[in-house]
């Protein structure tokens, strides 16, 4: 009897493994990298390729450091890695992009024990932080249509250059500035979509996001369609903010959590310096989702409030 473990109900046995459920997101990301290299061009692949391989290093020399066993083969570094890519400039300098993982496997995932207890999104701590450290560079965007830097169409909306936005469609499928892996917006409902398929996420967070962003900026005045496909909406509302560490674990939840994405974006967009605001927006959520959890968390029967 000794083999015996007893825990409480419920009793419920999952096909699905950490392992299987970050390469559904992976295979989930790979439109969003192709059409990253079409659009940029090859750096964009070697972006992507640092980022990753510094998160796969800066994890496995963690870890043997301080003689915890391997994990890489959960694949969660590779989607740090490759998340991370995606919102930087195809532009970055790679040592920023090798410190930018560094921050996101050490300080944000390791330090606070690992898989499953990191605080916030890696990648998008890391983003923000490399925005505080390195501004310039980190604002530094290619036009893909002639090759030279200018501005995204968040930050043309915010000088009222409405008439040097780029079109509704190129907008669309990518060919305006922006983070290499954010612009274009076909690619992420692709992956999106598989996603929703293999039930690796729910729409509550995506379709919660998205809405109020789109519903707030038509009451505010604003063009509702070119701040839902300008800027990185889509690629932190589906791939982000659906982080199963870093969001509520119910779905009245994470319908609560995706508003509140909404909200704060709109309200940086608007009402800051800062033309973006979907990472601040997330970032800010994910310390909100403990207190989420509690509040939207079902009462089991017979019991009590805590």
């Amino acid at each position: 009897m000794s083999n015996f473990s007893v825990s409480t109900s419920p009793h419920i046995y999952d096909k699905s493994t950490t392992s299987r459920i970050m390469l559904d997101v992976l295979i989930a990301l790979i439109p969003a990298l192709i059409a990253s290299i079409l659009i940029f061009g090859a750096r964009a692949a070697l972006v992507t390729a640092v980022c990753v391989a510094s998160c796969i290093i800066f994890e496995w020399a963690f870890l043997k450091i301080v003689k915890k066993p391997n994990a890489i083969t959960d694949f969660s570094a590779c989607i740090t890695g490759v998340l991370l890519a995606f919102n930087l400039p195809v532009t970055i300098p790679l040592w920023q992009a090798v410190f930018g993982s560094a921050v996101a496997i050490i300080l944000v995932k390791q330090l606070f024990g690992g898989l499953g207890k990191n605080f916030a999104n890696p990648a998008i701590t890391a983003r923000v932080v490399m925005f505080l450290a390195f501004s310039v560079t980190m604002t530094t965007w290619v036009n893909p249509v002639d090759g030279i830097t200018g501005a995204t169409p968040l930050a043309l909306i915010g000088r009222g250059e409405v008439a040097a936005l780029p079109g509704i469609w190129d907008m669309f499928i990518g060919m305006r500035g922006g983070s290499l892996g954010e612009t274009s917006n076909l690619a992420l409902l692709l992956g999106g979509a598989y996603l929703l398929i293999r039930r690796v996420i729910s729409w509550h967070v995506p379709v919660a996001f998205i809405a109020v962003v789109f519903l707030c900026t038509a009451i505010l005045g604003q063009e509702p369609v070119h701040q839902i496909f300008g800027g990185g909406l889509f690629l932190g509302a589906i791939f982000m903010a659906t982080d199963y560490v870093t969001s509520p674990t119910t779905n009245k939840g994470r319908f609560i959590f995706g508003i509140g994405c909404g909200l704060f974006t709109v309200l940086f967009r608007l009402y800051s310096s800062y033309p973006e605001g979907v990472s601040f927006a997330i970032l800010l959520m994910n310390i909100l989702t403990p207190y989420i959890n509690k509040f939207t968390m079902s009462k089991p029967l017979g019991g009590v409030k805590s």
